[in-house]
């Protein structure tokens, strides 16, 4: 499983235009939210949890906090489920999901597009995305992408990041050959005619390290500020905030919790993540899961800590890239409103 293709693929404008044709029906299905407002004794709230992709160390907090029996402390039965054929994002705009694991550049175009979807935590504080390579192919600087060839998906977002990386490196994106790999595997692209790609580090990565596969990494965020953007984070829509927003503080009370478990106790979370998802490598999710311990909340006062300033400096960037419609309302893209206090 190669976390670099999901977080990317969603950028080939496919779930956007999905997003889109349910923006404005969204206002209308959310009438039926499976989230209801509380009573003391009464039977716990149901909500439905949408993911982003198979379940990984990314959603590790989800899981340990239903696991922990967090969600329950707070008087919510959890379900968490795949996404559906038009993503995540629009089950919670259509109130086919209450929550969901998104990305900020997502969440940036669909708001842009008039999609309710609303961003209420940082799943990871700093940007671990970048464009990797074989050591062997001595790879080590945007310089060096010139006369390479790329695999990648497709996507504007993507191809505009390769381009802005060689830009600051004084390179031409222009000498890069671009090949589509669609479903290819990372490892596999690398030993035939692939020279670098776009990986999550905390995954592909560090599938590296247990192949012993040693790679070179040029991180989309040493190079600009505007590239240390968030993905993943957590969304809901504008009507639960509105309606129910008890249930969203119940929400994110439980999955800090849950994220916190996480970060201190990474092997025991693994094995919870293991436990719902068995299939996935064992030694993979335990390396992978100490790795991002650290990394969740990183140098943020606390678990899922948005700045303004991370979605003003992404949002000039995708917009300058012609990557959004117009420009981004950022006040209402985010919130920290219901993350509760503390670390």
């Amino acid at each position: 499983m190669n976390l670099g293709k999901w977080k990317y693929a969603v950028l080939t404008g496919l779930a956007i235009f999905s997003l889109a044709g349910c923006g404005g029906q969204g206002q209308e299905a959310g009438e039926q939210g499976h989230a209801s407002e509380g009573q003391s004794g009464a039977a716990p709230v149901q909500i439905k949890i949408a993911l982003d992709w198979s379940p990984n160390t990314n959603h590790t907090g989800l899981y340990a906090a239903k696991d922990q029996g967090y969600y329950q402390q707070e008087g919510l039965n959890a379900e968490i489920v795949q996404p559906g054929a038009g993503g995540a994002e629009a089950m919670v705009a259509s109130g086919d999901a209450d929550f969901a694991v998104s990305y900020q550049e997502v969440v940036s175009q669909a708001r842009t597009q008039g999609v309710p979807i609303v961003s209420i935590a940082a799943v990871i504080q700093h940007n671990t995305s970048g464009f990797a390579s074989p050591a062997f192919k001595n790879i080590k600087t945007p310089k060096d992408f010139e006369g390479k060839t790329y695999g990648g998906y497709g996507s504007p977002t993507e191809l505009a990041l390769l381009q802005s990386v060689m830009q600051f490196d004084h390179a031409d994106a222009g000498k890069v050959k671009i090949v589509n790999t669609g479903e290819g595997d990372f490892f596999t692209s690398m030993k035939r005619d692939i020279d670098f790609a776009l990986i999550y580090y905390g995954w592909t990565g560090i599938e590296a390290e247990l192949r012993k596969e040693p790679l070179n990494i040029v991180y989309l965020n040493q190079y600009s500020d505007s590239l240390d953007f968030y993905t993943p984070v957590l969304i809901t829509s504008e009507k639960m905030i509105k309606e129910k927003p008890e249930i969203v503080k119940a929400f994110m009370a439980a999955t800090s919790k849950g994220y916190q478990y996480a970060i201190e106790k990474p092997e025991e979370a693994a094995q919870i993540l293991l436990k719902a998802a068995p299939d996935l490598d064992k030694d993979l999710v335990v390396a992978s899961q100490k790795w991002l311990s650290s990394r969740y909340q990183d140098d943020a006062p606390r678990w899922g800590e948005q700045k303004k300033s991370v979605w003003e400096n992404y949002a000039k960037w995708m917009y300058e890239h012609h990557l959004l419609e117009k420009p981004l309302e950022v006040d209402t893209a985010f919130t920290n409103e219901f993350l509760p206090d503390g670390k």
